[in-house]
């Protein structure tokens, strides 16, 4: 009795895990294809050197609409335009004279400090179109890009942080910050900053799960209803699909004779007295729960027996949409909807613990 609730278990993991999979790789290919990583850090970039200007990460809005409409597809992409070369020798200063700016109290005057940041970074760029494909800066690199724009400047990080205040950059406070926390110690600023940019970039991947968790949500309900994947209808189909073949050992073990046979498998085979039930045995064998865990699709995939045979495709839009709108079915796919929010790499290692698989370790 343990093996047939394992055995179930370890079916519905299985199913779980596949269907975690599929969420997992959509998932990816549309951040991959709308470059969704890169944006979230270049807004983030933005907004806090340049003071964001329309395009940083505050005009990242909270609600999953405009997430979808304004993040992927915004025309104003806050990643500067790739470039193939690589970075200039020479550092020039900010072109900004702060105590003229001050006195005048003129405005603040534009100083891309984002574009100047991706000319210290172009060496860890790839060309993959015609912006930048940076979606990940090491804090290392990012203090030692910012120490080479210090050494730019005629007063050093004093310098620096006064230009970035005449253009009213939000950098100039956490440097400032930093500056005076390191007791103006050049090394001990530069450990600064790779702390600083090291937390920032950490509250940034809290944020980004934020919003994607909303993307895998929608993928796993569009999955659900897709498959029409009902768990506790599927746990059903793998008890019973056990006991067929459990009926099928024990025949085969001489303890059931051949009309004892069709007699056990005749709500699953509708087999005819004239007919050879062996046929029947063989196709439920090679038909196991989990094959028909898309059966209930919009559109199936048959393969025949045959092996000049190819696979024939069947839309089943009309069972489809009368399954679906059947209230009895809605408890299990809410329960498939709140199973694949765990993710892959959770139902994997479920997985792994009911099978005792463990996998092999380098010496």
């Amino acid at each position: 009795m343990i093996s047939v609730y394992v055995d179930l278990a370890i079916g519905l993991v299985l199913a779980f895990l596949l269907l975690s999979l599929l969420v997992s790789g959509l998932n990816e290919a549309i951040v991959r294809l709308l470059a969704i990583r890169s944006k979230f850090l270049w807004a983030y970039l933005r907004d806090t050197l340049d003071g964001g200007r329309g395009k940083g990460l505050s005009w990242i809005p909270s609600r999953v609409r405009d997430v979808f409409a304004r993040l992927p597809f915004s025309k104003h992409d806050p990643r500067p335009v790739h470039d193939p070369d690589p970075a200039p020798s020479v550092v020039e200063p900010v072109p900004v004279d702060p105590e003229v700016v001050l006195a005048a109290e003129a405005p603040a005057p534009t100083v891309d400090m984002t574009r100047r940041l991706y000319e210290r970074l172009q060496e860890i760029d790839r060309p993959e179109g015609a912006r930048t494909s940076i979606s990940d800066i090491p804090p290392e690199r990012f203090s030692w890009a910012l120490l080479e724009l210090v050494a730019a400047e005629e007063g050093g990080v004093e310098g620096l942080i006064a230009k970035l205040e005449a253009v009213r950059s939000p950098l100039a406070g956490h440097l400032r910050g930093v500056w005076e926390a390191a007791q103006r110690d050049m090394g001990r600023f530069r450990k600064g900053v790779e702390d600083w940019f090291d937390g920032e970039m950490q509250r940034l991947s809290l944020l980004y799960r934020r919003y994607v968790k909303w993307v895998v949500f929608t993928l796993a309900v569009a999955l659900t209803l897709l498959f029409s994947m009902d768990s506790l209808e599927y746990g059903k189909t793998l008890l019973r699909d056990n006991a067929y073949r459990a009926a099928v050992t024990a025949i085969a073990g001489g303890g059931e004779s051949t009309a004892e046979l069709k007699d056990s498998l005749k709500d699953r085979c509708a087999v005819a007295g004239s007919v050879e039930p062996y046929s029947c045995v063989t196709e439920v064998f090679s038909s196991p729960a989990l094959v028909k865990i898309f059966d209930h699709a919009v559109m199936s995939v048959t393969i025949p027996a045959e092996e000049s045979g190819g696979p024939s495709f069947t839309f089943n839009v009309g069972a489809w949409w009368d399954r679906l709108t059947t209230v009895g079915h809605w408890p299990g796919y809410l329960i498939t909807i709140f199973a694949l929010l765990f993710g892959a790499s959770f139902w994997w290692d479920i997985l792994r613990r009911l099978t005792g698989f463990r996998g092999s370790r380098s010496g």
